[in-house]
């Protein structure tokens, strides 16, 4: 079973171009799915010593409907997350698909199994006014701070601007060259799922953001990737691409010192980005375009928010209300 638990992960890996993080849950959940069958072919007594053995011994064609779900009901057993059992549900689907197209096995015996189903919950979406006052905040400690700290506060600055101004993902962020960047159009060229190239334009404010943190980058790193066109643009202490954890981990040090209450994450500014949008009017084909979303529906719960949102106002503000 390993061993094509393996294969489908290289698949991920190289066909579907799948995430670091997207990639580690998948391998998780279907590691936690194989030792939950061993465990099983252990009390029926059919389970060599061995547990090389014991792996390779599991019969991917008689694992049927009954099996998997026996599995779900050890994870609500165990009061796992009903978010956490419709993914890994997910993860097994999609496994069971890809033996079947490898011939592995005749039927996916995961068709037969429903997930959980979770409850519909709005995003909490920051006003426009609180993003702006935390970047201002942001752009004031910058310019107030010393020397040495002045190039990380600054890509700070730059960061949470593009993440804002283009809702971009923040692998999609982190995976930015110089190369993607039309300084003269103001347009990044951003690479999202599937490999999937697409445009998205940025605005006055992250630009003069990006040219403060670039100009200190250039003094600090020196300019021979600038002339090239070439390399990351956000980077850490020692030149190296920033990661996703990395760029959570900034923001979130950043909005606990403007507001210990608030609580803001890269994907925040990316939901920030698409309701502040649509609730100033914009179609909600173009926020998919820049969004990058296959399918409308997803780019659609955004409406439910800008409802939200105007329902709040109106109960404010009318008189009667």
């Amino acid at each position: 079973m390993d061993a094509w638990i393996e294969k489908f992960i290289a698949s991920l890996r190289f066909e579907r171009d799948a995430s670091p993080h997207t990639i580690r849950n998948y391998q998780s959940d279907l590691e936690q799915f194989r030792d939950f069958l061993l465990e099983q072919e252990k009390r029926a007594g059919r389970s060599p010593s061995d547990a090389r053995s014991a792996v390779a011994k599991i019969d991917l064609k008689s694992i049927d409907n009954l099996r998997i779900r026996e599995f779900l009901g050890h994870l609500y057993e165990r009061r796992n997350q009903k978010s956490s059992i419709a993914r890994k549900t997910a993860v097994i689907r999609s496994f069971f698909r890809f033996l079947e197209r490898s011939g592995a096995i005749r039927k996916n015996p995961a068709l037969l199994v429903s997930a959980p189903k979770i409850p519909k919950r709005l995003p909490e979406v920051m006003t426009e006014e609180t993003v702006g006052n935390f970047l201002n905040d942001l752009e004031l400690q910058a310019e107030k701070a010393e020397e040495e700290m002045q190039w990380s506060l600054r890509r700070n600055v730059a960061m949470f601007e593009l993440l804002y101004a283009s809702g971009l993902r923040v692998s999609e962020l982190v995976g930015l060259d110089f190369e993607d960047i039309n300084f003269t159009e103001r347009m990044l060229r951003v690479r999202g799922k599937g490999k999937k190239e697409r445009l998205v334009p940025y605005g006055t404010k992250a630009e003069s953001a990006l040219r403060a943190y670039l100009e200190l980058r250039v003094r600090r790193f020196g300019k021979a990737e600038l002339k090239r066109g070439q390399g990351p643009v956000f980077v850490n202490v020692r030149g190296g691409r920033l990661t996703t954890r990395s760029v959570a981990r900034l923001l979130d040090r950043s909005i606990r010192h403007f507001d210990g209450n608030l609580k803001l994450s890269p994907h925040g500014l990316r939901h920030a980005f698409a309701s502040h949008l649509l609730y100033e009017g914009a179609d909600l084909r173009a926020i998919q375009e820049m969004l990058g979303h296959s399918s409308l529906s997803t780019t659609q719960k955004y409406t439910h928010t800008s409802i939200k949102q105007l329902l709040e106002v109106y109960d404010k503000a009318h008189p009667k209300a």
